[in-house]
């Protein structure tokens, strides 16, 4: 089903509306507070002490307003700045609700960030409180010794129905464009995250955007298995809420629980990051009731073909017939939408179908809300066909990284904002992600860019569940896109369960890149899935492995 035309013009009539307000604009579009919205997964608790499967829009507003209550009674005020530490995307739904209903601003932390990192990151923010769970709110009580101390570092089971009572006279903010809401840090692979902050326009453009365009209107039941301090999860959670949408939170993210919780729920769309589907894929799907999915969205990084068709193989999706009626066709749709977190809506989305032409690597065109394009080391925009640092705009992009204004215009190239990505485009504008600029590599045969050659391993290999490529130099020597060194480069295999292993394993992967005149590598290594490090949402630490390659290869 989709949004009615007489709702989707009201919400677009709505000027006010912005992801600071969504709960509040509701009941105005007709909504029923009886209605139930949202789906819970247990790992959060209500501010009564149970863990409720389900909350109707009523209950929802409720629970916001006691969060909201809590806040006020302690200090904080509009544009103050509190810190949310925890894991589960509930948490971070509903605080973010809470926060800033007061016109205060949410910035959310992932718990799972490496203890002295995450103490960084936070005394970074400046942030008036912390608010979080066990087992971190003993680490996050040394903030009360910074030299710019947070008024409280308070757990969330602290928060009771009296707090309601709690909010101020003006309760809910009201809300301009340019208001900060929400601070979301990056997955932080080459070091202390960054903080993109974003406002009430900029969080909610793209989808408003998408909306008027009549695009991504369903209001069927959406999975939500994203990381939950991410500006996806929390985009997607406002955007379902506005559709009239039911919404499943799922805060474990693996591919065996997010396949529990779609046989559970039976939701017809599933969001996750690339890893999540990664997962799912290498999975026994045989046994699985994949039925109600009709499209997965991957958000973040592109994903693995590979990976991709595993899963068009499962579920339906909807088609228009030479009749001109709708029809049902076998197998799901795979949305690969490309984004960051400083670009507050994914920009681009190529559609993957079974029995379609399914091209890897390739990310789409820019929505139509969001410019890109290829850019030389000068800035010039480059033709089709030539490789280049991907830049982007759109009013959906963050205004800047919170207390870090040199970190900002740093990222700013020929006037537009540089993802940190190596792409080329083709004479229709389709551009394809080549690897992030951190990762490829320069060696005496050219430029190896890592993710592309992952690809094609994983295209003619089988076997290879999942693969791994660096760089390896003598120290000192310093190679990469932005460097002038240049590296041999190794890769890691995590071979499929029971695939036998090849006698020469680095043979055997270079006659796969010679084939499609790639330059090979010095050395392949069979590897357990634990040896490559993921970092806290699932992507891999190229850093690190870089750090780790000559003990791995010369213990193999």
């Amino acid at each position: 089903m989709m949004i009615s035309e007489e709702l989707r013009q009201k919400i677009l009539a709505d000027r006010a509306l912005g992801a600071g307000n969504v709960l509040h604009r509701l009941p105005g579009y007709g909504r029923s507070l009886d209605e139930q919205v949202l789906w819970t997964d247990g790992s959060w608790r209500s501010p009564s002490g149970d863990h409720p499967e389900v909350l109707t829009l009523g209950e929802l507003q409720e629970i916001v307003a006691t969060y909201a209550g809590f806040y006020h009674q302690a200090g904080v005020r509009a544009k103050d700045a509190v810190a949310i530490v925890s894991t589960s995307i509930t948490d971070f739904a509903l605080n973010l609700m809470a926060l800033t209903s007061l016109g205060a601003i949410a910035s959310l932390v992932n718990a799972n960030m490496p203890l002295e990192v995450r103490r960084e990151y936070i005394r970074r923010q400046q942030v008036v409180g912390v608010m979080t769970r066990e087992p971190w709110h003993k680490e996050l009580l040394q903030h009360l010794d910074d030299e710019l101390a947070p008024g409280f570092v308070a757990l969330q089971s602290e928060i009771t129905p009296e707090h309601r009572a709690q909010r101020p006279e003006n309760y809910p903010f009201r809300h301009t464009p340019t208001d900060p809401i929400l601070i979301s840090h990056s997955s932080g692979t080459t070091g202390i995250p960054k903080s993109a902050f974003h406002t009430h326009e900029t969080l909610f453009h793209g989808a408003l955007s998408r909306l008027e365009d009549g695009q991504d209107c369903s209001t069927r039941k959406r999975l939500l298995a994203l990381p939950g301090h991410h500006v996806s999860a929390m985009s997607n959670t406002l955007l379902g809420l506005t559709l009239g949408a039911p919404l499943v939170h799922q805060t474990d993210p693996s591919g065996t629980a997010v396949l529990d919780a779609v046989e559970k729920h039976r939701p017809t769309i599933v969001f996750g990051f690339t890893h999540t589907f990664a997962e799912m894929a290498a999975e026994d799907l045989a046994g699985r009731d994949l039925t109600s999915v009709e499209a997965y969205y991957v958000s973040g990084d592109a994903a693995h073909l590979v990976h991709i068709k595993r899963l068009l193989e499962k579920g339906s999706h909807a088609v228009t017939g030479r009749d001109l009626k709708p029809h049902t066709a076998p197998g799901a749709i795979f949305i690969d939408m490309f984004g960051s977190t400083e670009m507050g809506y994914v920009l681009f989305d190529f559609a993957h179908r079974a029995g379609g032409q399914n091209i890897g690597r390739c990310i789409g065109r820019p929505m139509r809300f969001a410019q890109a394009a290829a850019l030389s080391e000068d800035g010039t925009v480059l033709p089709p066909g030539q490789v280049g640092r991907l830049g982007v705009r759109s009013r959906s992009l963050t205004p800047g990284f919170w207390n870090d204004n040199v970190r900002w215009h740093k990222q700013w190239l020929g006037g537009y904002f540089l993802t940190g990505d190596l792409v080329y485009r083709d004479g229709a504008n389709n551009f394809y992600h080549l690897d992030r600029t951190s990762d490829a590599i320069r060696t005496e045969a050219g430029v190896v860019y890592s993710a592309y050659t992952e690809e094609m391993l994983l295209g003619e290999y089988p076997e290879i569940l999942d693969c791994t490529v660096v760089g390896m130099a003598d120290e000192g020597v310093q190679f990469g896109w932005e460097d002038e060194g240049v590296a041999e480069t190794h890769v890691f295999l995590n071979l499929v369960e029971g695939a036998k292993a090849p006698e020469d394993p680095t043979a055997w992967v270079n006659a796969a890149l010679a084939k499609y005149g790639l330059p090979e590598m010095a050395s392949a290594v069979v590897v357990d899935e634990d040896t490559i490090p993921v970092g806290i949402t699932g992507k891999v630490l190229k850093r690190i492995v870089r750090d780790k390659a000559k003990s791995i290869v010369g213990g193999c």
